[in-house]
């Protein structure tokens, strides 16, 4: 029996929606890009006892890895509308893998910093928020703003998934072996995505979900390098975008830049254990999925930036709370968990969707490229900044609190963004 193509003729409809598909295979690869980001919180106290390298030192190399990885986005977006999203995933998994499987072999702190500062900061990067904004502006015209939910969440469900087998590995044979796990998982991952990925849903005979209409995706038109530039300088005479990039950086310097870094670290500094600490990382994943995904229904229902006000503002009270938990009982920390886990990342869909409303379909996905660089910018700074205080003063508590009090100026800026419109393509 032979195999059509697609001639270009509509299909008759099916009760199944290959985007579908397409999500689960994002989703899988968010998650387990997610997980590979997060290794390095486990990384930490175990390379400070082998290789004697200082927590600074250490700290330095993860802040390298999460600013490169922000940076990356809005040339991943210009990437994925050039060569497609099939093309683009499987190299950038294939790098992911090979720094992976050198990672076992390194001495050194700069064979370090080349490996997790450099390859898998940019290699992740690729496989960050901008390729889930990507898929729900192709593969969607209705749910968008559940999809994006959904696909961010995948981050805080790859730390479900990996953080505590990667910490039980860890202190059961030893570190190199959770990288060996890190490897296995992203080439089953390759093997998924090389099969079943499709880049749009014209690939497939299909319109986009919620359309009626089997349309050609738009060609892409513009130098890889500088459209992306372009449209930065296109997004800094807009305020909405300052506003929008002004509290994600403030979001990235409270969450995967202090909390996903150095959470695990502090509880040790208590006497709690690499493997419980893990679990507490894990259990903010789960109700973040819970969190983020009920974040992206809401988006589509009610103003999003009062729901970035009320997110940043209860962040912030639960990084205030966060020093005294860890000097209180396990339970308190148990409290915080389930509070700051709900909101580690509920942020994203409402900033989504408020770069989409402002700038346009076309522009979004580079706009809010540049928005999750400030985001990474500002963990970036945290992650390297948590681990000189903890030098300085022994402790954490001091950068727990500082987040704490900017995530209330986030929120402020939050109020501050006006209600927009799309740009129309003559204003650019």
């Amino acid at each position: 029996m032979s195999k059509t193509k697609w001639t270009g003729e509509p299909k008759a409809k099916s009760r199944f929606y290959y985007g579908w598909i397409i999500v689960s295979l994002t989703f899988a690869t968010l998650l387990v890009s997610a997980g590979i980001r997060s290794l390095p919180s486990i990384l930490l106290v175990p390379f400070q006892d082998e290789f004697g390298w200082s927590r600074g030192g250490i700290s330095s190399v993860i802040s390298i890895g999460i600013f490169l990885y922000g940076l990356v986005g809005p040339f991943s977006a210009a990437l994925l509308l050039r060569f497609g999203i099939r093309k683009v995933v499987i190299s950038a998994l294939v790098v992911l893998a090979a720094s992976l499987a050198a990672t076992p072999f390194i001495s050194s702190l700069w064979q370090f910093e080349l490996l997790w500062g450099v390859v898998s900061g940019l290699a992740t990067g690729m496989m960050a928020n901008v390729l889930g904004v990507t898929v729900s502006n192709m593969w969607f015209v209705k749910r968008k703003g559940l999809i994006i939910g959904l696909l961010t969440a995948s981050a805080a469900t790859g730390q479900l998934l990996f953080l505590p087998l990667f910490a039980k590995v860890t202190a059961d044979w030893g570190w190199r072996y959770a990288v060996y796990a890190a490897v296995a998982g992203v080439l089953i991952v390759l093997v998924a995505v090389t099969i079943w990925m499709r880049n749009h849903p014209y690939d497939v005979g299909a319109a986009p979900y919620g359309s009626d209409e089997i349309v050609k995706p738009a060609v892409f038109k513009g130098n890889l390098f500088l459209t992306p530039l372009q449209n930065l300088r296109f997004a800094m005479k807009n305020a909405t975008f300052w506003l929008l990039a002004g509290t994600f950086f403030f979001c990235g310097f409270s969450t995967n830049g202090l909390i996903g870094t150095h959470l695990i670290a502090a509880c040790g500094d208590h006497g709690m254990l690499e493997v419980t600490a893990a679990g507490l990382l894990a259990m903010m994943g789960l109700f973040d999925l819970f969190g983020t995904t009920i974040s992206g229904w809401l988006s589509d229902r009610f103003d999003s930036r009062w729901l970035l006000f009320w997110y940043y503002g209860l962040r912030g009270l639960s990084l205030l709370f966060l020093p005294y938990a860890l000097d209180a009982t396990p339970a308190m920390l148990v409290v915080f968990s389930v509070f700051y886990g709900l909101d580690w990342i509920a942020t994203v869909p409402p900033t989504a969707k408020l770069a989409g409303e402002t700038f346009g379909k076309e522009k979004s996905g580079m706009i809010f490229g540049w928005i999750v660089v400030a985001h990474q910018i500002g963990a970036s700074t945290a992650a390297y900044g948590a681990g000189v205080m903890r030098d300085w003063f022994g402790s954490y508590s001091q950068a727990f609190v500082i987040a704490g009090f900017v995530c209330f100026f986030a929120a402020l800026m939050a109020v501050r963004i006006r209600k927009n419109h799309a740009e129309k393509p003559q204003a650019a």
